[in-house]
This record gives C-alpha cells, structure tokens and sequence, in this order.
C-alpha cells in the first residue's frame, strides 16, 4: 500500500457509496480476520446527502459515539459523522488502520432514498453475538439466507447496496464478509459502477496519538 490520503482530505472528497476498511490489532479484529480469511476486520458506507456533513453507516458493538439517525449512544447499526468516526476507529481506543474505496458511479435520487430507507429499517438493529455472527457468515457461504435479527457489518453493506440496485440480490447478504469489498475480491456492482482501490487514511496528529 504506497497510495495515502490524510483523514481531513478523505472527509472533504467523500461521497455517497465510498466504502472504508478498518483492519486492527484486536483479538476480537484477529479472530474476524482468521475466520473469514480476509485482510480487514470491519467495513461502511459514506452517506453523503445535500449540506450534511458526510455520514458513515455501518455496525459495531461500541457505543463510543452517538448515532446522527436518532441523538442518542447505542450498539449495532449506527450512523456517525464521518470525521467523527475516523477519529475514534484510528484514534487510541480501537487503534485500526483505516483505507477508502472510492465508488465510481451515478447515484441518483432513487438510489439516495433506498439507502435512507435502509437506515431507518436497521438504525439500532443488533450486532450478533461471536457464535451467531460465526453461524450466520457460515450459513451464507452456503448461500442460505439467516433469519436472525441481528446484522454485522459486511451483511448491512451488501442490504444497503443491494437495495441500492448496485448488487445482484442472487447471493444472500450474510455471504459477505468485509474481505469482499477489499479489491482483491474483484466484486463486481451493477449499473456501470466501481470501486477504486484502496487508499490507506492518514489519521490527523491528535486521532493518531497514543
């Protein structure tokens, strides 16, 4: 990875579609890596809409910052301030490296409203516990769709750009994990539309302080 960009720059640049990568030092961050053989434990979404500032949705089991969707701090599916966000992921609490992916695409109002769709359906849905999450990736890989509530991070991207219609809705969600949406998997999006490699975020000096 030679290619960088530093978090302020990465804020400013986002839009609608970009996906974000976090690799970290964890054994929780391991274990996901391990059991899904992938170079990065977590991923999201930019939501990037009119004058808001650019948003990050996705799902984790902290509640270190408060979700933009509802004012308040809770676990599961969260959406955050972008430059927020980057401060605590690469910051001393969570200490992970953080890449972003580009989308290179048209985003229309339709697809804008499908995604804020999505978030309203699934703000505040659970993150699953270590069994149910190991499970429910497992089943999907079977390409079986799981019933559980609960989502983890690579299921809530690929509901959010399936319904997005930048997905073929011919594998179930719970068949990714967040190493496909690395560029080493080559996944393929629908309309035309790509996602550029990855490009390593710079944290700021106070977010990479220890």
């Amino acid at each position: 990875m030679t290619t960088t960009i530093g978090a302020r720059e990465a804020v400013d640049q986002a839009r609608t579609g970009d996906v974000w990568l976090f690799r970290g030092p964890s054994a929780a961050d391991k274990a996901i890596r391990m059991l899904t053989n992938a170079p990065v434990n977590h991923v999201a979404m930019v939501v990037a809409l009119d004058d808001l500032p650019p948003l990050l949705w996705h799902t984790e089991l902290g509640q270190s910052l408060p979700s933009v969707w509802t004012g308040a701090h809770h676990r599961g599916a969260q959406l955050h301030r972008l430059d927020h966000a980057i401060e605590v992921w690469t910051g001393p609490k969570y200490r992970q490296r953080a890449f972003v992916r580009d989308f290179d695409g048209e985003v229309t109002p339709a697809m804008e409203d499908a995604c804020l769709r999505v978030i309203a359906e699934y703000e505040g849905r659970a993150f699953p516990r270590t069994r149910q999450l190991a499970g429910k990736w497992l089943a999907g890989r079977l390409k079986r769709e799981a019933s559980e509530e609960a989502v983890y991070c690579a299921e809530l991207l690929a509901i959010t750009y399936t319904r997005m219609g930048l997905l073929e809705p011919r594998r179930p969600s719970n068949w990714f994990d967040p190493g496909r949406f690395w560029s080493g998997d080559r996944l393929a999006l629908c309309g035309g539309a790509s996602l550029g490699p990855e490009v390593a975020v710079e944290p700021e000096p106070a977010a990479a302080a220890t």
